[in-house]
C-alpha cells in the first residue's frame, strides 16, 4: 500500500532536487528520507528512483507516480477545505510574510486577526518569497504573503512568474517602487532626462545579490543603460533609507517601507512595481477559510493607499 507520507517526501524529492534538501527542509536526517522513499520503492514494486554516487534521479516511473501524487494532496487539501467549511476559524495558523512587509505589517495583522477570530492562533515566519512554495507545500507554512516585481514598459518581466504545482495564489496589494536619493546640493546627480541614469555615477545601495530585490534593482539600471555598481550590501528598506539620508548613496524602496522616509532624502517614482499575493496550498475552488480571514485582516492593516488591489 502506498503511504501519504512518503508520496510527500517524493514530491518533495522533484521539487527541490536533492535527498539532502528534501531532509533540511522538513527536519528529517537524511537517512530518514532516504529510508522512507526505499520503503516507497519496496511497496510500489518499481525503481522510482535512480542513483549514481550522492546523486538521486526520478525513473519514469518515479516521475509519473510524482504527477499523482500532486493529484492526491490537492484533494486531500480539498477535503480539508470542505470540512473546515462554515466552522469557527480557529487553531494555529501558520503565515509566511516576506521580510519587509513583516516589518510594516505584522503586528498590525495579528492584531486584526485576533480581533476578528478570537481563537485562531496566527504565528508569522520571515520567509522569502522564492522558498514560500516549497514551505506551504511540505506543510510548514499554512499561507504566505508573497511578491514579485512588474515593469511599466514592454522591456521589463511583465508576466507574473509561472505557477508552482500544487499552489494557488491571491492577489492583494500592489506597491509603486521609489529611488531614494539623498537631497544633499553636494551631491547632485549627472543632468539627465532619466530619473534612473543620472544616477548611474552614485554608490548604488544594494539588496543581497541573488535576490528577488536584487535583480530587479539590476535589470532597471540596464533598461537606464548601465550596469550597477555597489558599495552597500543592505536587505533592510529602512537601514537603506538612513544611508541614503547619510549622503551613501542610492537605493530603490517599496511603497511600504517608504510611509515615513527620513530627513535628507527624496522619492521618486519608477516604472517598477512590486505585486504582493497570497499563496496557499492547492484546494479546488474554494479556498480554505482562513485565506479569506487573512486577506480581509491584511488589508484593514495597509496604509489606505495600498489597501486596493488595481486592475
Amino acid at each position: 500500500m502506498l503511504n501519504l507520507h512518503q508520496l510527500r517526501l517524493l514530491r518533495e524529492l522533484a521539487h527541490r532536487g536533492t535527498i539532502a534538501a528534501v531532509a533540511d527542509a522538513l527536519s528529517y536526517s537524511p537517512s530518514a528520507v532516504s529510508q522512507q522513499l526505499s520503503l516507497l520503492e519496496r511497496n510500489a514494486g518499481v525503481p522510482l528512483l535512480e542513483r549514481s554516487g550522492r546523486r538521486v534521479a526520478l525513473t519514469p516511473a518515479g516521475a509519473n507516480l510524482v504527477r499523482h501524487a500532486e493529484v492526491i494532496l490537492e484533494r486531500l487539501e480539498t477535503a480539508r477545505t470542505e470540512l473546515a467549511e462554515g466552522r469557527e476559524v480557529a487553531g494555529p495558523l501558520r503565515l509566511g510574510i516576506y521580510p519587509s512587509a513583516a516589518r510594516a505589517l505584522a503586528s498590525g495583522l495579528l492584531v486584526s486577526l485576533r480581533r476578528a477570530y478570537p481563537r485562531l492562533e496566527p504565528w508569522v515566519w520571515e520567509v522569502d518569497p522564492a522558498d514560500a512554495p516549497d514551505a506551504l507545500r511540505a506543510g510548514q507554512l499554512d499561507l504566505a504573503l508573497t511578491h514579485y516585481y512588474e515593469y511599466d514598459h514592454a522591456s521589463g518581466d511583465g508576466p507574473p512568474p509561472p505557477a508552482e504545482p500544487g499552489i494557488r495564489s491571491r492577489p492583494v496589494f500592489t506597491e509603486r517602487m521609489r529611488l531614494a536619493t539623498p537631497t544633499d546640493p553636494a551631491l547632485a546627480p549627472d543632468p539627465d532626462e532619466d530619473p534612473v541614469r543620472k544616477w548611474r555615477h552614485a554608490p548604488w545601495i544594494l539588496p543581497t545579490p541573488g535576490t528577488l530585490c536584487h535583480t530587479s534593482v539590476t535589470r532597471l539600471c540596464e533598461a537606464s543603460g548601465f550596469q550597477v555598481g555597489s558599495w552597500h550590501r543592505v536587505d533592510d528598506y529602512d537601514t537603506a533609507l538612513g544611508l541614503v539620508a547619510a549622503g551613501a548613496g542610492v537605493a530603490v524602496v517599496p511603497d511600504l517601507s517608504a510611509q515615513n522616509p527620513p530627513e535628507g532624502t527624496t522619492l521618486t517614482p519608477l516604472p517598477l512595481r512590486r505585486r504582493s499575493e497570497v499563496a496557499f496550498r492547492a484546494a479546488g475552488p474554494a479556498a480554505h477559510p482562513a485565506v479569506e480571514a487573512f486577506i480581509a485582516a491584511l488589508r484593514d492593516t495597509l496604509p489606505t493607499e495600498l489597501a486596493t488591489e488595481p486592475s
